[in-house]
């Protein structure tokens, strides 16, 4: 055991010879599905390597690296016009990452192509014990309780770590192995784990993401042969459209289906649970409705068009275009408009309609910063597309697809393990040594 532990410990040292920033990056990606004061602690560590180095470390302008911290500039400023300070104070702590990772990338100089490759490795593979973990635990909670929800979403990787973050995180590792220039077999059975718990978690929007990132991949990426690019084009379709028959997503996806088609439909599954009867709400009626009822539920997409409308009546009703409400100053503004519309309020139990963000980054930045922290947001989006496109790096541009995506129905960079994993992963793809050339995928 000793010697298994030694020789991990020297390939550890070899591989990150030179750069012990890229090793310290490393540990603050894996310590985001821990308690927040792992992650923290791993931050202050970075900082502090950084300190310290500083008289021997080569600091380079990097526009790339000016943008995230620009935002929180204006988060900071936005304190003085806030509605509601007691709200904007404390998020501004949980932001800070905006500032602190950026400025910690550009006073270190970056991390060189060769080191970024090496830490996406450690990463994926870190990722996939991960996703070994939670199977395993919900195999065993399954046998103990019997209850087969303990290998879907929340209920998989708990509330708190998120199921749609952890969706991100597998699917990213996913297309790291999947962009490797050879394949092995514990490459494909990688991926078939990554793949299954993409699916288990449940998040239909990185699932549709995901199958989209596999088809651009095949269709733009891959060095196969057009023979070999139509068969796995077919046999992802085939897995694609099989996903119709999987429980939970089955659920989801019907669900979501009949929000489009048909006003007050039954919600079977909450009726059943609460004892009584629930009715979705469709888009039609999120988008129109005057008042809603306590037993109104709003599916997911529905959800995100009533919060859509909320929006636009506060940006009709109020003064918010050039400097939006300030940091997290929203909530009394939604709650207000949840009142009026009578939503469901929550109870003991339950987080009512009208406590919830806007679910969505790009609404929830001009909402709360105006038109120029949705500005800045859409520069670094574009900014990170653009670089990982030039590159053609694939693992890049799956991380900036999905953001992208995933932005559309969740204010991500407003929860701490959002705000980290995006800030580190867009400075580890866009900082440091200009790209030179086709990347060479290490092997294990």
């Amino acid at each position: 055991m000793n010697n298994v532990l030694k020789n991990f410990s020297e390939t550890i040292k070899q591989d990150f010879e030179g750069e012990k920033q890229a090793l310290l990056v490393l540990l603050v990606l894996l310590s985001i599905p821990f308690p927040y004061i792992v992650n923290s602690i791993a931050i202050a560590v970075l900082g502090l390597y950084t300190l310290i180095r500083l008289k021997t470390a080569q600091i380079r302008f990097q526009s790339y690296l000016l943008f995230p911290i620009l935002l929180y500039v204006l988060m900071a400023l936005s304190f003085w016009w806030s509605i509601d300070r007691s709200l904007t104070l404390p998020a501004l702590s949980k932001e800070l990452s905006l500032l602190l990772i950026p400025l910690f990338f550009w006073l270190f100089g970056g991390i060189s192509q060769e080191k970024k490759a090496t830490v996406l490795k450690y990463y994926s593979h870190c990722i996939l014990i991960f996703a070994l973990f939670y199977l395993s635990k919900a195999t065993l909670r399954y046998f103990l309780t019997g209850n087969s929800d303990v290998f879907f979403y929340h209920e998989l990787v708990t509330k708190d770590v998120n199921a749609i973050h952890v969706s991100v995180y597998m699917a990213v590792s996913f297309f790291w192995f999947l962009a490797k220039s050879t394949q092995k077999t514990f490459d494909y059975v990688a991926m078939a784990i990554l793949l299954l718990m993409v699916l288990l978690l449940s998040s239909v929007n990185i699932i549709i993401a995901f199958f989209g990132l596999i088809i651009i991949y095949f269709l733009a990426f891959a060095k196969v042969s057009k023979q070999m690019r139509m068969k796995n084009l077919i046999v992802m379709t085939v897995l694609l459209l099989s996903l119709g028959f999987i429980g939970k997503i089955k659920d989801h996806l019907h669900r979501e289906y009949e929000t489009i088609m048909t006003n007050s439909t039954v919600n079977d599954v909450i009726s059943k649970e609460k004892n009584s009867t629930f009715f979705n709400v469709s888009i039609k009626q999120a988008w129109t409705q005057d008042k809603f009822n306590e037993n109104d539920f709003f599916p997911g997409t529905a959800f995100r068009v009533y919060q859509f409308r909320l929006f636009l009546e506060m940006l009709d009703e109020d003064a918010i275009f050039w400097k939006g409400y300030g940091l997290n100053a929203s909530y009394p503004k939604i709650e207000a408009k949840g009142l009026i519309y009578n939503v469901f309020q929550g109870n003991a139990s339950l987080e009512g309609y009208q406590k919830k963000n806007f679910h969505n980054q790009y609404i929830q930045n001009f909402a709360e910063l105006g038109v120029f922290g949705f500005l800045l947001l859409i520069i670094i989006i574009t900014l990170t597309l653009k670089k990982a496109i030039q590159s053609k790096d694939f693992t890049h541009f799956a991380f900036a697809f999905l953001m992208i995506s995933l932005f559309l129905t969740e204010s991500f960079l407003w929860r701490q393990r959002g705000v980290v994993y995006f800030t580190i992963m867009y400075c580890l793809f866009n900082s440091g040594i200009p790209f030179q050339g086709p990347k060479t995928e290490q092997k294990l």
